[in-house]
């Protein structure tokens, strides 16, 4: 009997989530393809380099990097480095940014931080076991 109303009272609470909180499309609106827009004009604009590498990442989480070679009203195309050239609709894309090029700020401050970490046990490890020079074995 118990097992039965609380059945029933799971089924409720989750007819009722789903009808109070609908899944929301994930269309873009105008304006946010207006400003994916804007900033392929901006990546293929002649002031900026024409080898100018771009990523393009997609509605659907994935990325594209390449160079802009053509861009259109309602698309722009994408040229890779293999010599593949992709037509992509702005309402597909969710944002456009120039590709770094090289090691990130991110890799360089965790390298930084690996090598003090690894100065700073050197000069405090070394001298707790070397006992001030008296051992000639191991490190010292």
């Amino acid at each position: 009997m118990i097992k039965k109303h609380a059945a029933i009272a799971l089924s409720l609470i989750i007819t009722t989530v789903t009808l109070a909180f609908p899944v929301q499309a994930t269309t873009q609106s105008e304006t946010e393809i207006e400003k994916v827009r804007a900033k392929v004009r901006i990546l293929s604009s002649p002031s900026t380099s024409s080898d100018a590498q771009v990523e393009v990442k997609f509605r659907d989480k994935t990325k594209v990097k390449g160079h802009i070679t053509a861009v259109e009203p309602v698309s722009f195309t994408l040229k890779s480095k293999d010599g593949t050239s992709q037509s992509i609709a702005y309402s597909e894309v969710e944002s456009v940014n120039k590709a770094s090029s090289g090691v990130s700020t991110k890799t360089w401050l965790i390298i930084g931080g690996v090598a003090a970490g690894a100065v700073t046990t050197w000069l405090i490890v070394k001298p707790a076991v070397c006992d001030g020079g008296a051992q000639t074995r191991g490190i010292c």
